[in-house]
């Protein structure tokens, strides 16, 4: 059975970017390739209780047993050792990263508290957008009386776009909620699409 949030990108997120990019080939559409969540505990001063709690989290979040990362030097000033364990990282693809992203953008986000939407400065100038996360509270797979500590984690979308301004576009009709894009839709009169008008309309 095919993926709901990716047959809303085949059906309604590829015609709009081809109207908006003029592509001439349907392989130059931008397409998300994969999403890295990646945790450190390193920090922690019970690094291996910390360990397993991020690498439970992580799991539940995702649905995806995760990956232990390693330092690749050793730092003395940290009290880090080479090879040592110090964080977590979970590679999506396919429909498991369909689903996350769908959790993360029409159920996660909304839940931050005061939340005005997400940074579109964070693009890594190669099209891929890194989003931090600082509680993971706010998935509803998480369960609050069961949590011990605060997991914050980097989300890296990585996408084929060829430039940052195609890989907002791509997030942008996928439903991210850029701070700037809420703003203009905040001001913006009825006939442009505004509050005022989508209330009329309702």
């Amino acid at each position: 059975m095919e993926n709901e949030f990716y047959r809303h990108y085949k059906e309604r997120v590829v015609p709009a970017l081809r109207e908006r990019h003029k592509y001439k080939n349907v392989h130059q559409i931008p397409r998300v390739d994969k999403v890295v969540i990646n945790t450190s505990v390193g920090s922690q001063t019970d690094l291996k209780q910390a360990m397993e709690e991020a690498k439970t989290e992580l799991a539940l979040i995702t649905g995806q047993q995760p990956a232990e990362t390693r330092s690749k030097k050793s730092i003395a000033n940290f009290k880090l050792r080479k090879d040592q364990v110090i964080g977590a990282k979970v590679t999506l693809r396919g429909d498991r990263m369909y689903e996350f992203l769908a959790r993360l953008i029409t159920a996660a986000l909304p839940r931050i508290r005061d939340f005005r939407g997400v940074s579109p400065r964070c693009f890594d100038g190669h099209g891929n957008y890194t989003l931090g996360v600082t509680d993971q509270t706010i998935f509803p797979e998480v369960e609050l009386d069961k949590i011990k500590r605060n997991i914050g984690f980097d989300v890296t979308i990585v996408t084929t776009a060829r430039t940052d301004e195609e890989a907002k576009s791509l997030l942008s009709e996928m439903g991210m909620p850029f701070a700037d894009r809420a703003k203009k839709l905040a001001t913006a009169s009825p006939s442009e699409g505004g509050p005022a008008g989508q209330a009329q309309a309702a």
